[in-house]
């Protein structure tokens, strides 16, 4: 099981080798540390990301590093994406601070984020398709893109030759739930996309429909 765990700690030495140790000793393994923010008062915002079996559960991990002194735990949640976490982070707090352009700013954060060459969000309405939001240099929709809208989890596509701007390209695509949209990233040259990009792809693209979808009950 993966979770996010973000934590306040004192911004001394040996503050993180003591959360490390601790969550070590609980049954955890940390993947990734990225530093959200230095404080004033002398602690520190620390995001972790945490791999477990099933049989160690959450409370336990935020029970050990709590014993800690000086240590806090802000925030703890399922995050099954891999990869750079401070990208991924970074996009979703450029959503959520401008939430009625999500869309926009999911297909414009996509190249930096994956280290792609284009990405676009496209609609299907009946049986057109449109880009909404896309890149400069993003491809046309092939007619072979309509079976994508029938994706339930992010997946890499397989490119044909006869698609104009597609060829030697590494392709995946997304749904965003329920609103008839998908998003999709190109690399030219590879590398290849892998599972865990395609795991980040789908949290991400999820969390775009979430923030829309809050910010449209908050209208």
């Amino acid at each position: 099981m993966s979770h996010l765990l973000r934590i306040e700690l004192p911004d001394v030495p040996g503050s993180l080798g003591a959360v490390a140790t601790a969550l070590g000793l609980a049954g955890a393994n940390i993947e990734a540390i990225e530093i959200v923010e230095h404080r004033p008062d002398g602690t520190a915002v620390d995001d972790v990301y945490l791999d477990f079996e099933p049989s160690v559960m959450p409370d336990m991990l935020v029970s050990a590093v709590q014993k800690l002194d000086g240590v806090r735990v802000l925030w703890v949640s399922r995050y099954s994406a891999r990869g750079n976490l401070h990208l991924d982070l970074e996009a979703i707090e450029v959503m959520t601070n401008d939430p009625g352009r999500a869309a926009h700013h999911l297909a414009h954060l996509l190249p930096r984020t994956f280290r792609s060459d284009w990405a676009c969000v496209a609609m299907l309405d009946g049986e057109e398709m449109t880009c909404l939001e896309r890149t400069s240099n993003a491809p046309d929709l092939p007619a072979e893109a309509i079976t994508w809208f029938a994706l339930v989890s992010a997946q890499s596509i397989e490119v044909q030759d006869s698609w104009e701007g597609w060829s030697n390209t590494e392709v995946a695509a997304a749904p965003m739930s329920g609103v008839g949209r998908i998003v999709l990233l190109g690399r030219h040259g590879g590398p290849e996309i892998l599972e865990s990009e395609l795991a980040r792809l789908q949290h991400l693209t999820t969390v775009t429909t979430s923030i829309e979808l809050a910010f449209e009950s908050d209208s």
